[in-house]
């Protein structure tokens, strides 16, 4: 096939329909052209016009068929991945026209890790407050970053919260992103209120090889961070005897039973008489910043900013209790 010459502003810019565009993604979503009507309350011809004008204008095929229904092409696969971006920003385009026109409503779509769940409903609530027709989807988000970050990418979420080191490493999958770090909110060694650890004045890892440990998962980094710092006491690694992602299991458990764990500051900053727990005096020495990640190359709307600037908000006034 002879090379394909793309004239964008005489031709392309002014005939490209966004509609047309729209169109071939739900035909490959649907795997044929009638499925791909009825989804999108269309008639079988528009949809073979609008895959049609799309071929004459581009000089190239969209569609393979065959008796099972029709296939992207590369060419197809190619615009539809540039498309993604397009929708996105069309989409965005709208939130920022509405939040334009009435700054008290929107919709709002954001994941949190569940070493956040501690600080994450104080920005909620400060929000909701200043903002109580904001429609906000908040889920969880399991860790480490490879996990979150096509969700980030594909537009599913606005923004997310998670955790970094002071700097990341140039092959670190978070680099794609924009990260506003928020403050420091360390891991903190913890056991019940009431057991035989709370009572010791000096205590270091040493005296605590042999108890029972409750940690996040093997994979994630709160683990590599106790790793580490058993490492560097020159202690082997504890017995854990429970591993889990559920900062709650983690809580519940030590305050009321022989267990050691991790949890991050904010969980005690104004709560250390409820959960049962006490921090010990144990310093890991390892910074690790709450920060909210952002797709780079990607205009922020007036209701992500304003989320945002409540976050800063919160970390500064959790960051005056230390």
């Amino acid at each position: 096939m002879p090379a394909v010459t793309m004239e964008w502003e005489s031709r392309l810019g002014r005939r490209l329909r966004v509609r047309d565009l729209y169109v071939l993604s739900a035909v490959v979503r649907a795997g044929s052209m009638a499925k791909a009507a009825r989804s999108i309350s269309m008639s079988q011809p528009a949809v073979s016009e609008a895959i049609a004008n799309l071929e004459h204008l581009l000089g190239v095929r969209m569609l393979d068929r065959d008796p099972h229904g029709v296939r992207p092409t590369i060419y197809a696969d190619a615009i539809l991945k540039r498309s993604v971006a397009v929708f996105d920003e069309l989409r965005q385009g709208v939130r920022d026209i509405e939040a334009l026109a009435d700054p008290t409503v929107g919709e709002l779509a954001i994941g949190y890790t569940n070493m956040d769940a501690a600080f994450f409903p104080r920005i909620v609530e400060q929000f909701a407050r200043q903002f109580p027709r904001v429609v906000i989807e908040a889920d969880l988000v399991q860790s480490p970053a490879p996990r979150w970050l096509p969700k980030l990418h594909d537009r599913t979420y606005d923004l997310v919260f998670g955790r970094t080191p002071l700097a990341l490493p140039p092959n670190d999958p978070r680099q794609e992103t924009n990260r506003e770090a928020l403050f420091d909110d360390p891991l903190v060694v913890v056991a019940g209120a009431n057991s035989r650890w709370a009572s010791k004045r000096k205590i270091d890892l040493r005296d605590l090889a042999a108890a029972p440990w409750i940690l996040s998962p093997r994979h994630t980094e709160t683990y590599a961070r106790v790793e580490r710092a058993f490492s560097a006491a020159g202690v082997s690694m504890p017995a854990v005897m429970l591993l889990t992602n559920t900062l709650d299991l983690r809580v519940r458990l030590p305050a009321s039973g022989p267990y050691i764990t991790v949890v991050p500051r904010s969980v005690l900053q104004d709560h250390d008489r409820e959960c049962g727990l006490k921090a010990l005096s144990i310093d890991l020495r390892m910074p690790w910043m709450v920060t909210v990640f952002t797709l780079r190359n990607r205009t922020l709307g007036p209701v992500v900013t304003r989320f945002i600037d409540c976050a800063r908000d919160v970390a500064r006034q959790l960051t005056r209790k230390k």
